[in-house]
């Protein structure tokens, strides 16, 4: 097993956007590497904003090539206080019910994201930025994802929403 000291550091911005929530929904993130950037974003109909937002973080580790120490900022407080706060532990000690004994939303994107960790071998380090703020990688994150959702929308015939995209509250577990 390779040591942090072996692995490339990679920085990866996310952010996850909903039209309606649920509703049409677009993610971007931004790969970043000794001052080499990749720019990817997507959508999915019928999602939450939650949804995008952790799959931003699986679409980011999943093109990793290897193993990686990955620095992710995030303006969801749900995506980085699950590993942040331990809930993921927790999920998974508890059979993936919540602190309330019910069933964890997303667990399926979550245990993707776990397997993608598993697998690929990285490291990830969790943190919070603020969102819609002067952060220039986090809003540019924003763009792509309002942008996919924009697409989604282009490509299913569908008029523009004056609603703008959304972000969820967050429920602490």
């Amino acid at each position: 097993m390779m040591s942090p000291a072996e692995k490339k550091n990679v920085i990866l911005y996310t952010d996850g956007a909903c039209s309606g929530n649920p509703g049409p929904g677009g993610w971007g993130c931004i790969l970043s590497y000794r001052g080499h950037t990749r720019e990817m974003s997507g959508h999915m109909p019928n999602t939450t904003n939650n949804r995008m937002e952790i799959f931003a973080v699986i679409s980011g580790l999943g093109v990793l090539k290897e193993p990686c120490v990955v620095d992710v900022y995030s303006d969801s407080a749900y995506t980085v206080n699950a590993f942040n706060e331990h809930w993921i532990d927790n999920w998974q000690r508890n059979g993936w019910m919540n602190s309330k004994k019910q069933p964890v939303e997303n667990s399926d994107l979550w245990k993707l994201l776990l397997q993608i960790i598993k697998v690929k071998k990285h490291e990830l380090r969790f943190h919070k930025v603020k969102g819609h703020a002067d952060n220039p990688m986090n809003n540019r994150c924003d763009e792509l994802a309002t942008a996919a959702i924009r697409e989604y929308r282009r490509l299913n015939g569908e008029e523009a929403q004056a609603e703008a995209p959304q972000k969820e509250p967050t429920a602490k577990s």
